[in-house]
């Protein structure tokens, strides 16, 4: 989990994501979440990459509860948001879409991913439950509990 950085929220970033927007689905592309947060620069950044060499190889946005839609996941005070992860084409199969799960995971909250892009069987490999259940764009609704001792 060492290699999973916080990215910080200016120009540069939206920079490093361009390669996302050439590769991906354009409903992972992260525009409007990034200006968004350029606009409230108040906030933490909830952006976080796996750099190989210079560029990003993979992205997620890690939100807290309450800063995004709240459906499909009341049972909860504390729980965080895992969004939009994406590894770019020429890094998949290397570990890095499962390096950044453990990572929200390690905060040891509970955690509701939104499986775009065909990745439902992904966060249910990784122990995410599925809630059978769709979002308002009509994507899966996934969970993963963190083990109580």
């Amino acid at each position: 989990m060492g290699n999973v950085k916080r990215l910080d929220i200016n120009y540069k970033t939206d920079e490093l994501f361009a390669d996302f927007r050439e590769t991906s689905d354009p409903n992972l592309a992260m525009i409007d979440e990034l200006a968004g947060e350029m606009i409230d620069a108040s906030s933490d950044s909830p952006f976080y990459g796996i750099f190989i060499g210079e560029k990003i190889g993979a992205r997620m946005a890690l939100y807290e509860n309450g800063e995004v839609e709240e459906k499909h996941f009341p049972d909860y005070n504390k729980y965080l948001i895992l969004w939009k992860l994406e590894v770019l084409p020429s890094f998949q199969s290397r570990g890095l879409g499962t390096e950044l799960v453990d990572y929200a995971k390690a905060a040891n909250l509970p955690i509701k991913a939104i499986a775009r892009n065909k990745s439902r069987d992904f966060f249910v490999k990784h122990g995410f439950t599925d809630l059978h259940s769709n979002n308002d764009e009509g994507y899966d609704v996934l969970i993963w509990e963190p083990e109580t001792k």
